[in-house]
């Protein structure tokens, strides 16, 4: 799988590179299911999972052709899509770090039950996606590669998926890592975005930082670790400390489940070496309504980066504290975070009394999880 990389890094947005020779088109995609109702291309330890709402999300995943080359071939693309189209602006959910749309299990079905028009996306590298693609030049036809994972490629990508399927100005949800991807794709691409929700994003790292300078072959030994089930476990106690552990164990296997693939080694690495998110910069150039959602028991994003967030974004942001929550509001407290997102989707004000903490910008509350 390294020298499939190796071959798609030299390439880089070949003209005509495709995943599995799909074309492009609006034609509705079937996949195979499994008499247990899951994809057939979720790995087969899907089955292992026991959280209900874990089980009843993967069962809607679904791959998209997203084009990210010239040609007509495209990236299956993973997804959950909404059941029908809503007079509201469509939701976009992304994800943290290393995850997948799964980590919206216990949100997502309040969104649609709020009746918004909700999808739940893989950002490229992570998720469920099909990273293999061909090549059809005659000198190397039929060589599999992957495509850039750096996040210029990711942007592009989330740029072609709203073209090609939500097609309408969205509000872009961006948790941890999900919001640095979320600002800089609303600073690039400002016409598909029409407003932002920041969920504990970690927007202030200036990308990978020393590991980007890792020789490749131990970039993929710290790639390794990451997957591994004790530092998951430990990563999931830092976030949820207060559940029981076999809670933890199953909520960790969800977490992981996207690792299992094939191609996960190759575009992690891909994506810590091309140096990551550095959105520093581009915090003050959002010009879309933002929504700052904090939990302020967040172990992993230091509080005060909210507030400088809050601060840098401008008169038109807002800022939502939720009480005894970490740093995954939506897999905590997915009531309030569904509340939350529904009333801003609509256009509802927090009407609250200025914060001076907040550089004279008013919208500060605490809500009650």
């Amino acid at each position: 799988m390294v020298g499939l990389m190796m071959a798609g890094l030299t390439l880089g947005f070949f003209p005509v590179i495709g995943g599995k020779r799909m074309e492009c088109g609006g034609g509705k995609l079937m996949h195979v299911r499994a008499s247990s109702g899951f994809p057939s291309f979720l790995p087969k330890e899907v089955h292992q999972i026991k959280d209900p709402f874990a089980r009843t999300l993967a069962q809607r995943i679904q791959r998209l052709p997203v084009q990210i080359g010239f040609s007509g071939s495209c990236i299956m693309s993973s997804c959950v899509k909404p059941i029908r189209q809503q007079e509201t602006d469509p939701v976009v959910l992304l994800h943290c770090f290393d995850s997948s749309c799964l980590e919206w299990r216990r949100t997502y079905p309040l969104l649609e039950d709020a009746g918004l028009e909700v999808w739940a996306v893989d950002v490229l590298g992570w998720g469920f996606s099909d990273l293999a693609v061909v090549i059809l030049f005659p000198i190397l036809a039929g060589l599999e590669v992957l495509p850039p994972c750096d996040p210029a490629t990711k942007r592009y990508h989330l740029y072609q998926l709203w073209k090609s399927h939500i097609k309408r100005p969205m509000i872009l949800v961006g948790p941890s890592l999900g919001g640095a991807v979320a600002i800089d794709f609303a600073v690039n691409y400002p016409e598909a975005v029409k407003k932002l929700v920041l969920i504990n994003p970690s927007v202030y790292a200036e990308g990978t930082g020393l590991t980007t300078k890792l020789p490749r072959m131990m970039a993929y030994a710290m790639v390794l670790l990451l997957k591994s089930m004790p530092l998951r476990l430990y990563a999931n106690f830092l976030m949820f400390g207060g559940i029981p552990f076999t809670t933890r164990l199953d909520w960790t296997n969800v977490g992981r489940l996207h690792n299992l693939l094939p191609w996960w080694e190759d575009a992690t690495v891909d994506y810590i070496l091309s140096g990551g998110y550095n959105v520093v910069a581009q915090i003050k150039q959002v010009k879309q309504t933002a929504l700052v959602i904090w939990g302020e028991c967040d172990n992993i994003v230091n509080n005060k980066l909210a507030m400088r967030l809050f601060c840098e974004l401008g008169p038109n942001s807002r800022m939502r504290q939720i009480p005894d929550c970490g740093h995954l509001p939506h897999v905590e407290k997915p009531e309030a975070i569904a509340e939350l997102i529904a009333d801003f989707a609509r256009g509802d004000s927090c009407k609250t009394k200025p914060n001076p903490l907040a550089c004279g910008v008013d919208g500060v509350c605490v809500v009650d999880a």
